[in-house]
């Protein structure tokens, strides 16, 4: 074989392996001509004009993340440190976005760059607008912010947020100190009112029960009384009744009515003498004092006949 037939045989084999190119699955390859833009190889075996047709640049299609770490400062002038993680990709697959992303920025390092300052300046801009005891409750709505004002930006270089974590927000040595105390106090503060409620309630639980407690006896005091009336009402009765039954009895015995209230009164004194417990009981024992008294007995013995009847 003569070295023309080799020659030839080599350059055919090496065009036809510059006609093929291969692109990686998740990745999208961009053809240029001459520096310009010409098309763009899906994931494969593909088949490009050799020498004439170049491949500029591999773009992955895959999601892809990065790392933060930058500081803010609050409307109360506290500085808040961040450290967050980006979740990025490409837009979508259509050739307008494939361009936008080969050919918006030089590389991925100027891209990142411009990526993170963007991400790092809508944070700063929102955080600004709060207090720094609002910083940490706010968290899902910084997120939102930053979405929101990066939206169209990142589409038109090709691109949309993903997703923003903020893992760990934290403030300077010093804010961290007065933050502590601060909830120290309140933890303080909410104690001694929880202390003070609960001393209310038992006092007034307190004062309930003892009012409860003199209500009751006030009623208890008035039942004993009203029984007590009652049954004093009944034996004054039943007195009555056993007088007038045995008054009755001795006049029709011709005996003088009379002699039961001489009873009455000695039993009285006699009552008096046993169970007086060193009392001193002053009566008048003579005579004249005796009729005195028996005539006051007898009085009283006839007005209450005189009730009984009426």
């Amino acid at each position: 074989m003569s070295p023309l037939v080799i020659i030839v045989i080599v350059f055919v084999v090496l065009i036809l392996f510059l006609s093929f190119a291969t692109v990686q699955q998740g990745t999208v390859a961009v053809i240029t001509v001459f520096g310009k833009y010409s098309r763009i190889l899906r994931p494969g075996l593909n088949f490009k004009l050799p020498v004439i047709e170049k491949i500029s640049k591999k773009i992955s299609i895959q999601n892809r993340s990065a790392e933060l770490g930058f500081q803010a400062v609050t409307i109360d002038q506290a500085n808040v440190n961040f450290t967050a993680m980006l979740l990025y990709a490409v837009l979508n697959h259509d050739e307008e976005t494939i361009k936008n992303v080969a050919f918006k920025f030089i590389d991925d390092r100027n891209f990142m760059q411009a990526l993170v300052r963007s991400v790092e300046g809508s944070v700063r801009a929102y955080v600004a607008t709060k207090k720094q005891s609002e910083v940490l409750i706010v968290r899902r709505e910084i997120v939102e912010a930053v979405k929101d004002q990066l939206d169209n930006t990142l589409e038109q270089w090709g691109y949309h947020l993903i997703d923003l974590q903020l893992n760990d927000i934290t403030f300077d040595e010093e804010v961290m100190r007065s933050m502590a105390k601060v909830v120290a106090s309140n933890n303080l503060k909410a104690a001694a009112e929880n202390e003070g409620q609960a001393l209310l309630i038992t006092k007034t639980k307190a004062a309930e029960a003892e009012g409860n407690a003199i209500k009751i006896s006030a009623q208890a005091e008035k039942d004993a009384s009203q029984l007590h009336g009652q049954g004093v009402a009944l034996f004054r009765g039943e007195v009555a009744k056993g007088m007038a039954l045995a008054a009755h009895e001795m006049q029709n015995a011709n005996l003088d009515a009379n002699l039961i209230l001489f009873s009455m009164w000695t039993e009285a004194i006699k009552n008096f003498a046993e169970h007086g417990k060193g009392n001193v009981i002053f009566l008048d024992g003579s005579t004249d004092g005796m009729q005195k008294t028996l005539k006051e007995m007898m009085a009283i013995s006839q007005l209450d006949v005189k009730n009984k009847l009426k």
